[in-house]
């Protein structure tokens, strides 16, 4: 299968010289086309420059390529990654709002999430994945419970993910049961559909993990190779607890117990100090910001210009449409930004440019996906977003790379594809039926709260 996108802007996010770089990111622009082999990559540049030569084109006739879709006065980009959310959650969208944190997880969240069978996950991720895929998103980082339900909705709708089993230290037997459940899932799951999910290993959080539990973690994420995804310091209340209890930050407790030995995520990382942030940058951790749930639960404003310039990866994510409330990337690009100008008092502060790079390309670093997705070059596997920029609100066309960062939303996007197949085509979702999803999600939710 050959398809060719043509007459196209393409935002390319240039490729960082390593993963400590803390420098300002550039993106290459141009107007040309892309062509995709398959899932693969195998051109992007100007018409002229396309040459292939086992003869599949060169002077390419149109007869040559299946499809050949026309880009005029749209933008293509590479698929927008998530780097921590909680899918599922969309069942509980609106109904636990204005409530800090800790408080919201235990009058509001637990109550209905203990009550959630895996036919409400299946139904609630494809509902969250529906809303992903309309926003140009087109991978996602997951940490939930009923995970073959999320891996099954996630084979079905042609999506990329990561998929973590979250777990903590609770329970009779110390929490070894549902360690032992999140590493079967992660060896079983690994490498799934196609090789679009991979895993990960998900001890929630150093205040509902002991540390000799955190320790049998690390051990299997060595023993595994498994990367881990795990909140760290996210409110303040958490700072105090750990320091209290342990003597320590929560991300010297994490360094203390081995937990840097795998590659690891740490999401939210609102409250970090300066040892911390060297500590994230020396063991080549990345940290997923949530801005818009951050902001929403009161947990505070993530130092991420401190973060970048101390040389740690920051990607971005949406958290949970219970604590957001939706799964909006580019909403969240945009919110990233200008937080970014005005907690530090500078406007040069993330560009639109470092934006964008979190959101894709430094999420791809994140997840362990770099040379696979996050990029619009040759070899890369092909998700992408097309955007449709002749609207008044991304008027004039002179800026693209700040008209997507600071203009675009979510229902400018038009078509995405996943591993080469299209996943939506001029708004038409291919893969999920949205309302019959959206149907049973209603459904669960009544049923849910009728019982409580």
């Amino acid at each position: 299968m050959l398809t060719k996108i043509e007459n196209v802007w393409v935002l390319n996010p240039r490729a960082p010289l390593s993963l400590t770089q803390s420098q300002s990111h550039a993106v290459d622009v141009f107007y040309g086309c892309v062509i995709i082999k398959d899932d693969t990559i195998i051109y992007a540049g100007k018409p002229e420059g396309w040459n292939d030569d086992e003869g599949l084109a060169g002077g390419a006739q149109e007869r040559q390529f299946d499809t050949i879709v026309d880009g005029k006065g749209k933008v293509l980009i590479p698929g927008l990654i998530n780097c921590h959310t909680h899918v599922p959650m969309v069942m509980l969208r609106g109904l636990a709002d204005d409530l800090e944190l800790h408080n919201w997880l235990e009058q509001a969240v637990f109550p209905i999430e203990d009550r959630m069978t895996p036919e409400d996950v299946y139904w609630a991720s494809k509902v969250g994945i529906a809303e992903m895929i309309r926003g140009g998103t087109t991978c996602f980082s997951e940490m939930y419970f009923h995970m073959d339900a999320v891996a099954q909705a996630v084979e079905e709708t042609g999506i990329r993910a990561v998929l973590t089993r979250g777990f903590a230290s609770s329970g009779g037997d110390g929490g070894a049961a549902k360690l032992a459940d999140g590493l079967d899932f992660a060896l079983r799951q690994r490498n799934g559909a196609g090789g679009r999910i991979t895993t990960m290993l998900g001890p929630h959080a150093p205040y509902t993990c002991t540390p000799d539990f955190l320790r049998e973690v690390a051990a299997l994420a060595a023993e595994h190779q498994l990367p881990i995804h795990i909140h760290v310091a996210e409110t303040a209340r958490e700072i105090d607890q750990i320091r209290e209890q342990y003597g320590r930050t929560p991300v010297e407790l994490l360094e203390d117990v081995g937990l840097f030995g795998t590659r690891l995520l740490a999401a939210h990382g609102v409250h970090l100090n300066d040892r911390d942030m060297e500590i994230l940058a020396t063991r080549g951790a990345a940290v997923a910001h949530c801005p818009a749930s951050n902001l929403k639960l009161a947990s505070g404003i993530a130092p991420i210009g401190r973060m970048t310039a101390k040389g740690i990866n920051v990607c971005l994510g949406t958290d949970g449409a219970a604590s957001n409330n939706n799964l909006d990337m580019i909403s969240e690009m945009r919110l990233a930004a200008l937080l970014a100008k005005g907690i530090s008092g500078d406007p040069t502060a993330m560009p639109a440019a470092d934006a964008m790079h979190a959101a894709v390309a430094g999420g791809a670093q994140a997840l362990a996906l770099e040379g696979v997705v996050g990029s619009i070059s040759p070899g890369m596997k092909a998700d992408l977003a097309l955007i449709d920029y002749q609207k008044p609100h991304l008027t004039p066309d002179a800026n693209l790379v700040s008209l997507l960062v600071y203009s675009c939303r979510a229902d400018d996007v038009t078509d995405v594809m996943v591993n080469g197949q299209w996943l939506m085509r001029d708004g038409l979702l291919q893969t999920i039926d949205e309302y019959e999803a959206m149907e049973h999600c209603n459904k669960s939710i009544r049923r849910i709260k009728g019982s409580l």
